[in-house]
């Protein structure tokens, strides 16, 4: 009989169930294995690239230089809005005599 259960049926559906259950929990060790790797990799490069180097502190030190003699003389400025009476201003402020 080709669908007949028998103690080696229950056997090889052991085994064969097992065996998956194995590889699952070795593949989820793996993966966690290669993310450990990954973190000290990622602090490794976040170390090194955190401090500048001489040239990068010069340009910084130039670039904040120039801002600061570039606005110097400059005088400040306010742009305010001026207000047009107009009629179409007027409607809503009720000020057109129309009556509505």
């Amino acid at each position: 009989m080709l669908l007949a259960i028998t103690s080696s049926t229950w056997i090889v559906t052991g085994l064969g169930f097992g065996i998956v259950l194995a590889l699952l929990f070795c593949l989820v060790y793996i993966l966690q294995f290669f993310g450990w790797i990954m973190q000290k990799i990622e602090t490794a490069q976040k170390a090194k690239n955190e401090q500048p180097q001489g040239n990068e502190k010069a340009a910084v030190a130039m670039a904040m230089y120039l801002f600061k003699e570039m606005n110097h003389d400059k005088p400040a400025s306010v742009i305010g809005s001026q207000s047009r009476q107009t009629t179409w201003n007027d409607k809503p402020l009720g000020l057109n005599n129309v009556g509505f």
